[in-house]
């Protein structure tokens, strides 16, 4: 089954503020979300996904990583 958070729980994950997440709702940019009447929530799966694309890889993580 698929888990929603909160917008409080994706600041807490995120360091990004409520009114910040409410600002990018309004702008149409950000994280991936469902409204349900007047309850917001963000897919946790699609959160994640979303972060991880954004995920900017260093050399030394890859220095750091081992072989495959």
């Amino acid at each position: 089954m698929q888990k929603y958070l909160n917008e409080r729980q994706v600041s807490d994950l995120t360091g990004i503020p409520v009114q910040t997440l409410r600002n990018h709702r309004c702008r149409g940019v950000g994280f991936p979300f469902v409204k349900l009447t007047r309850h917001v929530r963000y897919p946790e799966k699609d959160l994640l996904e979303f972060l991880e694309s954004r995920k900017i890889e260093t050399s030394d993580s890859l220095e750091t990583r081992p072989n495959s």
